[in-house]
């Protein structure tokens, strides 16, 4: 697929290995003991959507992997000329099964609606992947905070037949064999570029505590990170409604790693301030509208067991390194509750190595560079 091609030139998701590799693989199911669903098990199909509250709509877009669709929100907005109109928030990712999904909404319930802009939550492929193909075909602009707009041009410029030799070094440190680097090696370092639409050139930036009006109703974005640089989501306080995106799931809870262009960064410390900061400004009542999974209500519940649960795994992981040294590879059966193996360990190794840094960075760990490799200490 070339990026920057025609509108229509969108690939099929049969046949392709790389159509599987789509964000929701990294999501671990936790627990989601105390939450309610309005709508119960009850989805919108393809082309059809559900009125959740007034000013929002929900519709569900089909994606391979073992999610298997995103949810896009369709927030009422006024046009330019004062007529009513649809904002997009989050698009699915560049294949045809996603679009066809589209064609299908602008033949169904927005044949008579004007799309107005488009909203990514934040950078990752089902989340964007088919934002710039929706804006160019509808002549319309993306709007994003500038850490995810930024990241996402810089991921996407940076493209190679093989993985970075930096790359290679980070998941050698990690504890990877010599088998997985040389298959991690030649997988190349562009699927991310495979799976997104041209981006457009310009785009409306959005910032936390932003009141965006959208005629009839105002939305404030609310930004967390940990999961990505700067992810928006976006609450509407008169309705009660939140869009969270992947930053607050019902039953499972969103990878956050330490990546290759933020070696040294602390991104789990970044997503346990960002819960902290959801608890403290957004009502324990609002109806959470999620990327994956069916809008539900008890957000203040939710977030604190996502907190339990990512505090419970590292006090696991504190505990196993004050016995004995380990490597970031060592500390899967701590963290996981599903196998890790050639499809999932990368996205397993930025997790483990975000709770190592954690803890690194509360004082209870310490490394060890052993001739390339990483070896976690407890501290006395």
């Amino acid at each position: 697929m070339a990026v920057g091609g025609d509108e229509d030139d969108i690939p099929a998701a049969s046949g392709s290995p790389d159509a599987s590799l789509t964000q929701d693989d990294s999501f671990t199911a936790t627990s989601h003991a105390g939450l309610t669903y309005p709508w119960g098990d009850a989805a919108p199909g393809t082309g059809e959507t559900i009125r959740i509250a007034d000013g929002i709509s929900w519709a569900r877009i089909p994606m391979p992997g073992s999610l298997g669709h995103i949810n896009s929100w369709l927030l009422d907005d006024a046009a330019p000329d004062g007529s009513d109109g649809v904002a997009v928030v989050d698009t699915g990712i560049c294949l045809t099964i996603c679009s066809d999904a589209w064609k299908a909404l602008y033949a169904g319930p927005l044949a008579t609606a004007r799309i107005t802009r488009v909203f990514g939550t934040h950078l990752h492929p089902d989340h964007i992947g088919l934002a710039g193909w929706i804006a160019k075909k509808q002549q319309v602009k993306l709007w994003m905070t500038r850490g995810e707009m930024l990241t996402a041009r810089a991921i996407v410029a940076d493209s190679s037949d093989v993985a970075p030799d930096e790359v290679l070094a980070q998941s050698r440190a990690a504890g990877w064999d010599e088998e997985a680097i040389e298959r991690q090696r030649a997988g190349g370092w562009n699927m991310f570029q495979r799976m997104i639409f041209a981006l457009p050139r310009s785009y409306v930036r959005i910032a936390d505590g932003d009141r965006i009006d959208f005629g009839k109703h105002m939305w404030r974005v609310v930004t967390g990170s940990g999961h990505s640089p700067e992810h928006a989501c976006l609450w509407n306080e008169r309705e009660g409604v939140l869009v969270s995106g992947d930053q607050v799931l019902p039953r499972i809870s969103s990878n956050v790693s330490v990546n290759i262009t933020e070696p040294d960064a602390d991104p789990l410390g970044e997503w346990l301030a960002s819960i902290d900061k959801l608890l403290a400004t957004v009502p324990a009542d609002v109806v959470t509208c999620p990327a994956h999974g069916e809008p539900f209500r008890g957000l203040h519940v939710r977030l604190m067991a996502l907190r339990d649960e990512h505090r419970m795994r590292l006090y696991k992981v504190a505990e196993a390194v004050a016995e004995t040294p380990m490597r970031a590879v060592d500390t899967f059966p701590l963290l996981f509750n599903r196998p890790i193996g050639a499809h999932n360990q990368n996205l397993a190794t930025g997790e483990a190595l975000a709770h190592l840094k954690r803890l690194e960075v509360e004082g209870r760990v310490r490394k060890e560079d052993r001739g390339g490799v990483w070896w976690y200490h407890g501290v006395a």
